[in-house]
């Protein structure tokens, strides 16, 4: 595996988080969901068609992650360039890959996917991993298979703790978050394993909020799912009276 040590742009110490002011609907992309003393934050991109409905996210710290494709156009790279480029591009899943050349083409990021979806990006120079992978000392994946084999999350401490779940968890249509079983399930009891995985790596004091990777018009603009643990902790109980069947 490769690793890279960019610079650090944004090195200020953190106060505590809290979720930032949604943005005019007429705002464009992205829109910010947490910031701290401007000097670190988390933004969304709206629903990409090419990664059939899901949901970016740049984190921007000292090495500024993307996590999943937005829709690639002027404006996202212009947006992206603003903020300070791209480091990594972090894959929760191959439904997510996107315009994944073009991107790094445009930032010479490393691209990171479990090791078991890296066939899918034949000619790019990628990363990948087995169980866990550390991005940045803040942020760290780990492997959540079941929605696809090579489904993973990410997590990054900052901000009490934020999970981007890829779609190893989405809200409902009453904006609950679950594990959802669909048609392309790769495999329904590994993945209610995993829900059970991600609970005992946590605690309520290390996951405030939870970045699902799709469905988010469930939440209402809001993007962002708060009290993270305790909506983990209901998944994992609605997950079981789902069965494994």
């Amino acid at each position: 595996m490769s690793s890279n040590s960019p610079s650090d742009r944004n090195s200020a110490p953190l106060s505590s988080p809290q979720p930032a002011l949604s943005e005019p609907a007429t705002a464009r992309p992205p829109r910010l969901l947490l910031q701290v003393d401007g000097s670190a934050s988390i933004a969304a991109f709206p629903p990409n068609r090419d990664t059939f409905g899901g949901t970016a996210y740049l984190i921007v710290e000292a090495a500024n992650i993307l996590v999943d494709c937005p829709a690639w156009n002027e404006a996202t790279q212009t947006e992206l360039q603003a903020r300070g480029g791209v480091d990594w591009l972090f894959l929760t899943h191959r439904g997510a890959i996107g315009k994944v050349r073009e991107i790094q083409q445009a930032f010479g990021c490393q691209v990171v996917i479990q090791e078991q979806e890296a066939y899918l990006l034949p000619e790019l120079t990628v990363t990948t991993f087995q169980q866990t992978f550390t991005l940045t000392p803040q942020t760290r994946a780990i492997w959540t298979s079941g929605h696809s084999p090579g489904a993973a999350c990410l997590y990054h401490s900052q901000f009490g703790g934020v999970l981007f779940s890829g779609r190893h968890l989405l809200p409902d249509p009453q904006g609950r978050l679950r594990p959802l079983k669909t048609p392309k399930t790769f495999h329904w009891r590994r993945q209610l394993q995993n829900v059970q995985t991600l609970l005992d790596q946590f605690a309520p004091e290390t996951l405030r909020f939870i970045c699902p990777g799709a469905n988010t018009g469930f939440l209402r603009g809001r993007y962002l799912v708060e009290d993270g643990y305790a909506r983990l902790k209901d998944a994992h109980e609605r997950a079981g009276e789902q069965g494994t069947g």
